[in-house]
């Protein structure tokens, strides 16, 4: 999958890093803004104990 987004990316390989890097962080943003706490409250897993 990483090297089928690497091969489509287009310029060269320092631009396609740049492109890659916020691709990256865009999708953990995303992650930490909206999926985990939808997950949180979908699956009610806030209450967990340890011990």
């Amino acid at each position: 999958m990483y090297a089928w987004i690497w091969r489509h990316l287009p310029g060269p390989w320092p631009v396609r890093l740049l492109i890659y890097l916020v691709l990256i962080a865009a999708v953990v943003y995303a992650l930490f803004i909206w999926v985990f706490p939808w997950a949180e409250d979908a699956f009610n897993i806030s209450e967990v104990t340890v011990g």
